[in-house]
């Protein structure tokens, strides 16, 4: 390959280069990159940009280096947590995998407003009320720890008496009140990756480079009415989700929006 030619810090490039040699399977997982030399002769770079480059990827979990051997790529191990995100039902009594979950502390429950974020979510304009519940879990078996957080509008909470008096009731057992309160529940869920926020990070004891699986939840009431809010974050190099799945109607695809 020729010498790098993009814009941007030199040692990136590299790092750039590198990466999509591993996705591309040109340096496959466990097996060695090319050494120092043949890399600064491959990139047409100095050994110092070549060294930044590898310890950025090692910061980034893709390699890693053994003395004396060189440096090599990180095989992709299954997380050693898998998140249950079906929902089952018998009668108006609702189970999930989060109930199997310790909770760190008590939740926190608060008044807040809808955001410009969840707004759209919940068809609400930006201010409106909310009642906000967080939570830390921790998987009792791997000790994995997540963020859930519930968001319940008050136009939501003020027509079941049960969830304005406890808004801070497991996620089961509010599905359980507005399916009393006369609603056919449906959700959605939208799954994302991203870098974690520095409470993030704090909060999931998260090692760095390290990104978080996001999740937003919207549970539908009885004609498509958006009721609550849920957000799920846990470790992206420590969980992975799964989904049982059924058939429905058909819809439109259509892109995402910034």
């Amino acid at each position: 390959m020729a010498g790098i030619e993009r814009p941007g810090p030199l040692y990136q490039q590299v790092a750039a280069a590198i990466r999509q040699g591993i996705a591309d399977g040109e340096f496959p997982p466990g097996g060695p990159l090319p050494s120092e030399a043949q890399l600064i002769q491959r990139y047409e770079v100095s050994r110092p940009t070549v060294r930044n480059a590898i310890s950025a990827l090692r910061s980034e979990g893709l390699i890693e280096v053994r003395h004396g051997k060189g440096s090599f790529v990180k095989g992709t191990p299954i997380p050693p947590l898998t998140i249950e995100r079906t929902v089952a039902r018998a009668g108006t009594v609702y189970t999930s995998g989060q109930a199997e979950w310790d909770q760190a502390h008590e939740p926190t429950v608060y008044r807040t407003q809808v955001t410009g974020s969840t707004g759209p979510l919940l068809g609400l304009g930006e201010g409106e009320a909310l009642f906000g519940v967080d939570r830390v879990l921790v998987d009792p078996s791997t000790r994995t720890r997540a963020l859930h957080r519930t968001l319940i509008p008050f136009a939501t909470a003020d027509k079941v008496p049960s969830l304005a008096e406890n808004p801070g009731a497991p996620v089961e057992e509010i599905y359980t009140a507005l399916t009393e309160a006369g609603h056919k529940l449906s959700w959605s869920e939208t799954v994302r990756a991203r870098m974690p926020q520095a409470d993030e990070r704090t909060a999931l004891e998260l090692p760095d480079a390290t990104p978080v699986i996001h999740t937003l939840r919207v549970t539908y009431g009885t004609k498509g009415l958006p009721l609550i809010l849920e957000e799920l974050r846990a470790s992206g190099s420590q969980a992975q989700l799964t989904y049982g799945v059924t058939a429905d109607t058909a819809r439109a695809l259509h892109p995402a929006r910034s």
